[in-house]
Parts: structure tokens; sequence; C-alpha cells
């Protein structure tokens, strides 16, 4: 059986960042933040550049982003009272469906503590129903292209 580390992330890797405190209520009862924190930092991270990017409304949009699949790898714990910052880019975009690459870095630290991806497949908010990505998301997506 293999034991081969993941190698980390490093900062310049990402186009986009998104710093989010810790909070107190996230250690778990081991001292450091507890693994499913970090799927809400990255729900969060994508979530609010893509409002403030003015490519989802909440509210009154016509498309919502449907979350098919997760995926973080753990490199080493952080714990409260550590900022943090979501570095985001992506990886893949296909029809109706965005593959974000994410990665936890301490603030101040140039290597990811955590890694992972988010998958998002984009839906008519009626229907509930694939659509393609187009307009000012498709463009931002284009702008989170890694490599």
């Amino acid at each position: 059986m293999s034991t081969s580390r993941i190698p980390a992330s490093q900062r310049h890797e990402f186009r986009a960042f998104r710093r989010i405190p810790t909070r107190w209520a996230d250690n778990d009862l081991y001292g450091h933040v507890n693994n499913v924190v970090y799927y809400t930092w990255f729900d969060t991270a994508i979530n609010s550049m893509l409002i403030e990017e003015g490519v989802l409304d909440l509210h009154g949009g016509s498309i919502a982003g449907f979350v098919v699949e997760t995926h973080c790898n753990y490199l080493s714990p952080i714990s409260y009272p550590q900022e943090v910052d979501i570095g985001i880019r992506v990886g893949r975009i296909g029809t109706s469906s965005v593959r974000y690459e994410l990665a936890v870095f301490p603030k101040d630290e140039e290597h990811a503590c955590a890694q992972g991806h988010f998958v998002h497949v984009y839906v008519d908010r009626a229907t509930q129903r694939p659509v393609p990505i187009s307009g000012g998301l498709a463009q931002l997506l284009q702008r989170l292209v890694w490599p």
C-alpha cells in the first residue's frame, strides 16, 4: 500500500481568494477545525464570489448551481482563531457544469493546509433541468481557469 503524500497547492496557482475567519464553534473535540467546516468554506467562497461578480441572484435569478460532487484532502490542521484564505480556480468547464478547485491557506502562508473540489451543475430554477453556462457566468469562469 502506498502512503505517498499529496503535494500541497500553492497560492500562485489560484485565480481568486476569499478570506474567512475561523470561529470558536469550528473547533472540534481534538482542538482543530472539524472536517465538515471546510465544505462550508468552499460553498461560501464560491457563492460569495458569484454574487459579488453579479452572476448569481439568489432570489430572482433564473438559474441555480446544484452541488453534485465534493472532495477534500486535509494536509495539516488549523484551529480557531486563525484566518484562512480560500483559493479558487476552475479546473474544467462543461456545457452545464463546472469543477471548481479550492484550497485552504492559513493567513499569510504559501502552502495549502487542505484542498479539494466542488462540482456545480447549473439548472433552470423552475424545471431543475441543466442549462448551458453562458453570459457573464461563462466569462467569469473562463477568467478562473487554471492553467
